[in-house]
């Protein structure tokens, strides 16, 4: 059974999220304010975070910040804030969607299964057989969410890091942009799939020795890209 941590302060929306989860076989555990969730977070073994971004003690986007650094399971904030800001420095802090209050509870257990399901392709279960990926000088760890090349971490955005996990878990495949837009953007798959060149070459520039002639991501004309494994 999968395991979702709801980190809320609401009593009865915390309660309302709860029974639904439950209804659909989830099992769920509660924390009322953000020091208490940060650690349950850190220290339990949770499939999901629904995380409120207004706590008591610590808020959601510290909390958010600190649990990235540990953990890469899905994180979906649950805010009655509307503001674009808001949202954007959510995303950038790691978290993968934003509901907002008031939501329909079977809209939100619909988001937590796609999120799921999502994170499953992501990681094609091998996320704990084996946590760090290693191809060269460049190394990346799927727990931590961190890359190294030449021993030196580089930064990725929340999209950029999926979009190269999910490279070098499938090393020597050739993936259409289409099926990697699938991939990576999921929910969101409503625009144009020139979005993944842009991020291919956002990923290049920070990973590649010499991001013109590529030695791990390699383009494949008229097909797609190729992680190049050895």
């Amino acid at each position: 059974m999968q395991k979702i941590l709801i980190i809320e302060d609401d009593g009865d929306i915390a309660a309302i999220e709860r029974d639904y989860l439950e209804l659909n076989n989830f099992q769920v555990e509660i924390a009322t304010d953000g020091i208490t969730g940060l650690e349950s977070g850190l220290h339990g073994t949770f499939d999901l975070i629904l995380l409120d971004l207004m706590l008591p003690g610590m808020d959601g986007f510290a909390v958010c910040r600190r649990l990235r650094e540990e953990t890469d399971i899905p994180i979906l904030m649950v805010t009655a804030r509307r503001e674009d800001i808001d949202k954007i420095r959510g995303l950038g802090l790691g978290a993968d969607d934003y509901i907002e209050k008031p939501f329909s509870p079977s809209v939100l257990v619909a988001r937590v299964r796609a999120h799921l399901a999502r994170y499953e392709r992501l990681t094609g279960g091998q996320r704990k057989a084996n946590p760090e990926l290693r191809v060269g000088n460049l190394r990346l760890n799927t727990v931590t969410r961190r890359v190294f090349v030449n021993d030196q971490e580089v930064e990725l955005k929340n999209r950029e890091y999926e979009l190269l996990q999910f490279l070098m878990l499938h090393p020597d495949m050739v993936l259409s942009r289409e099926e990697l837009y699938e991939k990576i953007w999921g929910l969101d798959a409503m625009g144009d799939n020139a979005t993944v060149a842009v991020h291919i070459n956002r990923v290049r520039e920070k990973i590649e020795p010499d991001p013109s002639h590529p030695r791990y991501i390699q383009t494949v004309w008229g097909a797609g890209y190729r992680f190049k494994g050895q």
